[in-house]
């Protein structure tokens, strides 16, 4: 009777620490979703996520001799609480694929304080996301305006060629690059 006991003991135990080494699992794909979740959608261009493209990338894409062209709308937007003129400086192009170009957005801080705002971006249809490519863009950084300041803020991109080899695609004509400003989280000050 005894060895029965111990051998019960023994499967509660390893149920028991099965059942927590299962929690603290659970936990950690909680804390890893939003991380992983946002590197999915970066590589794979899922929900309209465009990619990060260097000049390298750039020139293979160049290089690849496209004829075909696509038309690019501009969409610009703010949060409520940034008080900024936002708008592309031309609302649509048309561009060869494959080659790179430069889009241009114009933000003013029409407040009478300083504010720092950081752009969201996302692309339309969301398919196009993987392959509308961003070289350098304002995007990357949060961009801080004084009051009445306007400025000019470039994009330069490409669309890759490998977009003509993706049967969704083969009906889209034009791709729409939208982006919203949001107010930066303001630095915590810590007391002293």
């Amino acid at each position: 009777m005894a060895a029965a006991d111990a051998t019960l003991d023994n499967r509660n135990l390893r149920t028991g620490a099965l059942a927590i080494l299962g929690a603290l699992a659970m936990l950690g794909l909680g804390y890893a979703a939003v991380p992983l979740y946002d590197l999915f959608c970066r590589v794979t261009g899922f929900g309209g996520t465009t990619q990060v493209a260097s000049e390298a990338d750039a020139s293979r894409a160049a290089a690849a001799g496209v004829n075909r062209q696509i038309s690019i709308r501009f969409d610009a937007s703010t949060a409520r609480d940034v008080p900024w003129s936002f708008r592309p400086a031309q609302a649509t192009d048309t561009v060869r694929i494959g080659q790179r170009d430069l889009a241009t957005y114009v933000a003013r801080n029409d407040s009478k304080e300083a504010i720092t705002g950081t752009a969201t971006f996302n692309v339309e249809p969301a398919q196009a996301g993987k392959y509308f490519q961003k070289i350098q863009c304002f995007c990357f950084t949060e961009q801080t305006l004084e009051p009445g300041q306007e400025v000019n803020m470039p994009v330069l991109y490409f669309v890759d060629p490998a977009i003509l080899e993706d049967e969704f695609m083969a009906d889209v004509e034009q791709i729409t690059l939208s982006y919203t400003f949001h107010r930066a989280k303001e630095p915590v000050e810590t007391g002293s």
